[in-house]
């Protein structure tokens, strides 16, 4: 059964175009789960100008290709594209080539997760599985499980249990 989930577009949001985009070889083997570490967004315009400042962070000041994860998720649920589906994204140094990068807007030490925005990542988990751009048996990290970093948050890290029992 395919699993569908309305994503939001780099179109839909106002993303510049990247410098180049470098396609994943096969489906990803790992997804790693971050949080921004910004300010927690709510409705669709205060998301795309937050979007537009991640991707010009990530361009101008990172060097980047592009903004940096493949998928961001609103404190309402709604998905947002980043790199999108079967790009190599930027998100866990040394731990790109076979992964996906989800990022949840906000500052988790301190946000609490929404369950909205936690059945998202569920479902587009699912979609991925389904449209083989998620290999089945993939692994599910947190940004801390493979880099120093706080990231994704206390709260988002303790979610992770509920994201690996429900894809």
């Amino acid at each position: 059964m395919e699993q569908t989930v309305n994503i939001v577009s780099r179109l839909q949001w106002g993303a510049a175009a990247p410098k180049q985009k470098e396609a994943l070889k096969g489906s990803a083997q790992r997804v790693v789960i971050h949080h921004t570490a910004l300010q927690n967004c709510r409705g669709l315009p205060d998301s795309k100008e937050h979007l537009v400042s991640i991707q010009s962070l990530h361009m101008n000041q990172r060097g980047f290709d592009d903004i940096g994860y493949n998928f961001l998720i609103g404190g309402d649920g709604t998905v947002f594209e980043g790199r999108g589906w079967g790009v190599v994204g930027a998100h866990t140094k040394g731990h790109n080539q076979d992964s996906l990068g989800i990022a949840f807007m906000g500052n988790f030490n301190s946000d609490k997760l929404s369950k909205e925005a936690l059945l998202s990542v569920k479902g587009l988990l699912l979609s991925g599985v389904s449209q083989n751009y998620i290999h089945p048996e993939f692994v599910l990290y947190g940004h801390r499980d493979l880099a120093n970093t706080q990231c994704p948050g206390d709260n988002v890290y303790a979610a992770l249990t509920h994201l690996r029992s429900g894809a």
